[in-house]
């Protein structure tokens, strides 16, 4: 082989090696890029259930209005308590509630009733649950404590 043949060759593989180069520094960007947005999906898909999980809670136990419609006249919900009035009347998921609380041996924490009820001790659902419990206090079908638990008024 020539000189000129030898040096044509050197310069053709340093081309080559220096075409080579860019292209894996603009593959290993690319991997870089699909593994941060893997990342970001992998976080995308964990802030989805959580919000699915507290969709399905709220659903769960969720906050009934105060208020509803029958025969064109407001009605409470969760109506005041009166003499003679059994649980019968309070919707579904406050009559489990008030059996929870009726067949502890005594006043109760929000966590326990979750408990009982089995759900999550997650902030989204105990607040709901408290929020349920409170209400049934105001209206008379519970008592509230001053240490924050509740009991039955029974």
């Amino acid at each position: 082989m020539t000189q000129d043949a030898e040096v044509d060759l050197r310069e053709l593989i340093t081309a080559r090696r220096a075409e080579l180069e860019l292209q894996a520094e603009k593959l290993s960007q690319q991997l870089q890029e699909v593994r941060d947005e893997l990342e970001e999906l992998t976080v995308a898909d964990r802030v989805a259930r959580r919000l699915a999980e507290q969709v399905r809670a709220e659903s769960e136990l969720a906050v009934t209005s105060p208020a509803g419609q029958v025969a064109g006249r407001a009605v409470l919900a969760v109506p005041q308590r009166e003499r003679g009035m059994d649980e019968t009347v309070l919707p579904a998921d406050y009559q489990r509630i008030m059996d929870v609380v009726r067949r502890a041996d005594g006043p109760v924490r929000v966590k326990q009733v979750c408990g009982e009820l089995g759900i999550s001790l997650e902030p989204a659902r105990s607040e709901a649950l408290r929020s349920k419990l409170n209400r049934l206090a105001e209206r008379g079908w519970l008592r509230k404590l001053a240490d924050g638990k509740f009991t039955t008024t029974l």
